[in-house]
């Protein structure tokens, strides 16, 4: 199966593609993991994107669809993946269709601003493996390191509430478009995020008519 998962900033679209992509064993591939690998290890790519997301707004278009373009075509994908942030406009989507990638279903996590501002304002995240938590949603074991590697968590600069704001922003003019994109090719789904994670992951997992155990 081949999957987007949409969502604004935070709506915890990552943390469910990580969960289908273990129970059908299949990719979950991040864009935005991708991405900040490439600005840690100070790549060409990575300093050109560097100043766009330290301002809360989209990375161009080239430079995602390159990066999707290179990971698509490993053996990995054959089965099928989740694309977690991407793509995140219109022009992106028609880009995936010229690049021959028929998707199964889009899924959108439905989450009210204010709620993604405070869930943004608890996040951590692991800057070793990705791996994202919340203090109060979804904290690690010991609340201060990640339960995959053992890496202390960091807090992102990008999670700082004027920059969710910003973000906020820029998804609803240049990324909700989507919805009607994908609702119009009649494989669009819409799931009420939730605050526990569990509840949202009990409503994912209907829509996708994949089995809780």
């Amino acid at each position: 199966m081949k999957m987007i998962f949409l969502g604004a900033p935070g709506a915890g679209k990552g943390t469910q593609a990580e969960i289908v992509s273990a129970k059908l064993g299949i990719p979950a591939i991040s864009t935005g993991a991708i991405i900040r690998e490439a600005i840690k290890a100070g790549t060409e790519t990575g300093l050109a994107a560097k100043k766009f997301t330290d301002a809360g707004a989209l990375v161009p278009d080239e430079v995602v669809i390159g990066i999707i373009k290179e990971r698509l075509a490993k053996a990995d994908c054959a089965k099928g993946f989740i694309l977690d942030g991407f793509p995140r406009t219109v022009p992106q989507a028609e880009a995936l269709d010229k690049m021959g990638v028929k998707m199964d279903l889009v899924l959108s996590l439905e989450v009210a601003d204010e709620a993604i501002v405070e869930r943004m304002s608890g996040r951590r995240v692991c800057d070793k493996c990705g791996a994202s938590y919340h203090v109060a949603f979804n904290p690690s074991e010991d609340g201060v390191n990640c339960d995959k590697c053992k890496t202390p968590l960091s807090i992102r600069r990008d999670d700082a509430p004027e920059v969710v704001k910003s973000r906020l922003n820029v998804y609803h003019e240049t990324t909700e478009p989507l919805k009607d994109f994908y609702a119009e090719k009649g494989i669009l789904k819409l799931v009420q995020g939730c605050e526990k994670v569990e509840d949202t992951t009990k409503s994912t997992l209907a829509a996708l008519n994949v089995s809780e155990e």
